[in-house]
């Protein structure tokens, strides 16, 4: 049962974020991306550690993120990021977690949150040992920012 648990969060994972990177969704697409990165999440917290829920957090705070809807974007990237820390989880998650928290912020408008979390991101972004997953991460975060340095 946790095998089957841990391949449906991929592979709904895997759908949630195909369909983040089309570019002409439709209303179908649109609830299908919703509906998947929530059922990832669910499936993470059965099959998954820390790690695996703190990540389907993420997706789901993305998700509202491109969809513009603030207050589950908020609330889902402060789920992130309280269960990032909790854990202790570092490196790539720990920037994620704050870039999470910091595109919120900017959907919220919310200036003084999203420079505080920008620069939370930027640091721990520039601890990242993979030299790709740094790299990855700065290209995110540039698309939160465009002057971001790292």
């Amino acid at each position: 049962m946790q095998d089957n648990n841990k391949s449906i969060a991929v592979e709904l994972f895997n759908q949630t974020w195909d369909l983040i990177e089309k570019n002409d969704k439709n209303q179908s697409d649109i609830d299908r991306m919703i509906n998947a990165a929530h059922a990832s999440r669910y499936h993470w917290e059965i099959a998954g550690e820390a790690v695996n829920i703190a990540r389907g957090e993420w997706l789901i705070s993305r998700v509202y993120a491109l969809l513009d809807r603030g207050e589950p974007c908020w609330y889902h990237a402060n789920r992130c990021l309280e269960i990032t820390l909790d854990n202790d989880l570092k490196d790539f998650d720990l920037a994620f977690a704050y870039e999470s928290t910091a595109r919120a912020a900017f959907i919220n408008q919310n200036e003084v949150e999203m420079a505080k979390y920008l620069t939370l991101a930027q640091d721990s972004g520039a601890l990242i040992a993979s030299p790709d997953d740094q790299e990855y991460f700065f290209s995110e975060l540039k698309t939160l920012h465009p002057d971001v340095s790292g």
